[in-house]
């Protein structure tokens, strides 16, 4: 009798073949472990396809997943964008002074003395007296023994710690030096740090002194580190530039907004298990422009928000607000900078405005800011009032022919002689343009120095031209006269120009009427513009005046 055991690890097969005969016992075993082998082999490829099978499901899973937070994220980019106003609402604008104060301590530990390592004291005899025993009494030999061992364990012990005090020492001894170069680099970074540490904070606590002390410069800058801590996504431009006049307490400010290609377009991404890829849709190109344009018109908002809520020491009674965007020509293909939208309010008028509640195009408008009605075209127009970073108070000069200098200081002029010189200047303006100015009598009673007509068919007609020699800022009075005396000569444009600035109150009277105000800087501008030199120095016309 012939007997084979096979067996199969995979399967977990065990069998014994049995038979007379031994070739046919093999030929069964042979083809029993054929068999199994086939049905190993299947099974492993179930498991192969049953595995591929979870992790293309996982894989689809993950993707699906995936897809929904690229989703997510979108709809939450969206609505970050869309409550970009109501965001500042539920935040503190002001600068929290104390906060900037940097309280950080020097990090590095002060090296140890070498003298000063830690020595261990002197072994004490008593530690190791020894301890007898009931024999020991009756043994002199044991309680000896005992004897001699303590005194062998005190004296190495003694010997050890003298070892130990002698290491010590020559360390100290050798290592002295350098420990002296290491606490004198130490105390020289130590110092140093602390010094800038002190002159920071110094400089802090300086800048809010002068603050405090309503000082321009430190207002201007207090100003911009307002609009800076303001929280907008990573691609705003978020640049800005400011300038302040103290004289009527007027902010202005060019803020550069974001470019509509700057916003995100992503709409929502789903992943079609039957293709295996990604769908990606997009917000129209309707849906952009007006997400757009409700933008620009947020961040108006929000800045005069974020700086009228900041002013705690009531240094700003206006603010005129120019949105520029960088761009590119898409006549031209070249960058240009352009003044987008412009509006100027007073702080008491802005602060009745209930911002949770408005429409931000409408509550623009009604400010009476200028502004194209699709701000996503890109249409410039001029700003309210521009800032001159070359003459911000009336001193420096610029290039000059004629009689009139870069010495001459039109606020120190005599008025008959300003007043001729105004009318000339808007000669050159007008006649560029195919205009005509008629020159009245020069007389010091505030009438009309001069007459424009403009034969533009759309935007012309008869100008009437007021010259103000003025030190001061001029008050909402002059520009009441000139809208009266614009409606008594019944002329479509008043403009009124002054060597000083305009108070808030007679820019906010003028926004909404047919009245341009021109001040020092901007007819500077103009005295540029036709090829004259010319300087506006107020305090020294007042001295001059004064001396008179």
């Amino acid at each position: 009798m012939y007997s084979v055991e096979i067996k199969h690890e995979g399967l977990h097969k065990f069998r014994v073949i049995k038979g007379n005969d031994r070739f046919v016992v093999e030929q069964k075993a042979y083809l029993q472990l054929k068999q199994w082998d086939e049905m190993w082999d299947k099974k492993q490829e179930a498991e192969r396809k049953k595995r591929e099978r979870e992790n293309a499901a996982k894989e689809k899973a993950q993707k699906k997943a995936v897809a929904e937070q690229l989703s997510h994220d979108a709809l939450a980019e969206h609505n970050r964008i869309d409550n970009t106003l109501l965001h500042t609402l539920d935040v503190d604008d002001k600068i929290d002074w104390d906060s900037l104060i940097d309280y950080s301590v020097f990090p590095e530990p002060k090296p140890v003395r070498p003298d000063e390592l830690a020595y261990s004291s002197e072994p004490e005899k008593k530690a190791y007296e020894p301890k007898f025993g009931f024999w020991d009494k009756f043994s002199s030999t044991s309680k000896q023994k005992k004897i001699d061992q303590s005194n062998k364990l005190f004296d190495e012990a003694v010997n050890n710690w003298k070892e130990e005090v002698e290491r010590l020492r020559l360390i100290y001894e050798g290592e002295f030096k350098v420990f002296e170069e290491l606490l004198k680099n130490w105390k020289e970074k130590k110092a140093s740090f602390e010094l800038e540490i002190k002159e920071k904070n110094d400089a802090i606590k300086k800048k809010k002194e002068l603050y405090l002390a309503s000082e321009s410069d430190s207002i201007i800058e207090y100003c911009d580190m307002v609009l800076s801590n303001s929280d907008y996504p990573d691609y705003f431009p978020q640049e800005v530039d400011i300038d302040y006049n103290p004289n009527n307490k007027t902010l202005i400010i060019e803020y550069i907004l974001p470019d509509i290609s700057d916003l995100p377009t992503l709409k929502e991404v789903k992943y079609i298990i039957s293709r295996d890829e990604y769908k990606e849709s997009f917000f129209s190109e309707a849906a952009v422009r007006k997400m757009y344009d409700k933008l620009l018109y947020d961040i108006t908002l929000r800045s005069l928000h974020e700086l009228f809520e900041a002013d705690v020491i009531d240094a700003i009674e206006a603010i005129v607000f120019n949105g520029r965007v960088n761009t590119i020509n898409k006549a031209t293909g070249k960058k240009e900078n352009i003044c987008i939208l412009s509006v100027h309010t007073t702080k008491e008028e802005f602060l009745e405005i209930n911002l949770e509640m408005v429409d931000s195009k409408t509550c623009f408008k009604n400010l009476k800011g200028i502004g194209s009605s699709k701000l996503f075209s890109l249409t410039p127009i001029a700003p309210i009032q521009n800032i001159n970073r070359e003459d911000s108070r009336f001193v420096d000069s610029y290039s000059v022919t004629g009689n009139v200098d870069e010495d001459t200081n039109l606020a120190a002029m005599d008025w008959q002689d300003f007043e001729h010189l105004i009318r000339e200047l808007f000669e050159k303006e007008f006649n560029t343009s195919g205009g005509e100015v008629k020159i009245t009598r020069a007389s010091k009673d505030g009438g009309v120095d001069a007459v424009a007509f403009d034969p533009d068919p759309i935007r012309g007609g008869k100008i009437v031209i007021q010259a103000k020699r003025y030190t001061n800022v001029v008050g909402v009075s002059a520009v009441r006269d000139l809208y009266g005396t614009v409606m008594n000569e019944g002329a479509t444009k008043g403009i009124l120009v002054s060597t000083a600035d305009f108070g808030p109150d007679a820019y906010n009277f003028a926004k909404d009427k047919p009245i341009t105000l021109l001040n020092g800087n901007n007819l500077l501008h103009l005295f540029h513009k036709h090829g004259h030199k010319a300087k506006i120095d107020l305090k020294e016309a007042k001295i001059l005046m004064k001396e008179k």
